[in-house]
C-alpha cells in the first residue's frame, strides 16, 4: 500500500467535493478548481474524508494512487487557505513593485523587467524586498515564483539576486589578497 495514497484526505466544512465523468472538482470559500484522473483510482467519501484507493498492485498504479491522493490534497487546501511564495530581493538598487497585471523589477540590468501576472495569482511587493505569490492552485503558485526568481538567481559571493524566504545560500569566501 503508498504510503501516502493510503493516507484519508481531510475535507474542512465549507468545501464540496465531487467526482464525475474522470474529473475532480473541488469548491470552497477561495475558489474552484478541476482535475482529471486517471480511471485505475477510485475515490470513496466519509464522514469529513475522503480515501482514496488503487484497482490493481502495477508499478504505475501505485505511482497514480500516492499522485492523485496528494493532488486532492493540495486541491482542498487551496480552496480552503490557499498557497503563499515569498521572494527576497537581496541588492544594491534591487527592486519590485506591482503595476496593474504586471511585476515590474529592477534587477542590475540596463532595462527594468517586466513580468506579467497569470490570471488568479495574486502578487503583492513591499519596499524592503519582500515579492509575495498567492493563489489556490499549488501548482501554478511555485511555477510563478520559480520563473521569478530564475531572472536572476542567488550568487554566493554577495548575496545578491531573488530567492525564497526559506531558502539558505552558501557563501563563498571571495578572493584573498596575494603579495
Amino acid at each position: 500500500m503508498s504510503r501516502i495514497g493510503k493516507i484519508p484526505v481531510k475535507v474542512p466544512q465549507g468545501v464540496k467535493v465531487s467526482f464525475q465523468d474522470g474529473v475532480i472538482t473541488v469548491e470552497g470559500p477561495k475558489g474552484r478548481l478541476a482535475q482529471k484522473y486517471h480511471p485505475v483510482i477510485s475515490f470513496e467519501p466519509r464522514e469529513g474524508e475522503i480515501v482514496v484507493s488503487r484497482a490493481n498492485e502495477e508499478k504505475q498504479t501505485k505511482a497514480f494512487h500516492g499522485l492523485y491522493r496528494n493532488l486532492l490534497n493540495n486541491m482542498v487546501t487551496g480552496v480552503s487557505s490557499g498557497f503563499t511564495k515569498v521572494l527576497i530581493i537581496t541588492g544594491v538598487g534591487y527592486r519590485a513593485e506591482v503595476q496593474g497585471k504586471l511585476l515590474v523589477m529592477n534587477l542590475g540590468y540596463s532595462t527594468e523587467i517586466y513580468v506579467g501576472i497569470p490570471e488568479g495569482l495574486t502578487v503583492t511587493a513591499e519596499a524592503s524586498g519582500k515579492v509575495t505569490v498567492s493563489g489556490i492552485d499549488r501548482q501554478r503558485v511555485g511555477e510563478f515564483a520559480a520563473q521569478v526568481r530564475k531572472l536572476r538567481l542567488p550568487e554566493p559571493y554577495k548575496g545578491k539576486g531573488i530567492r525564497y524566504e526559506d531558502e539558505r545560500i552558501r557563501r563563498k569566501v571571495g578572493k584573498s589578497g596575494v603579495k
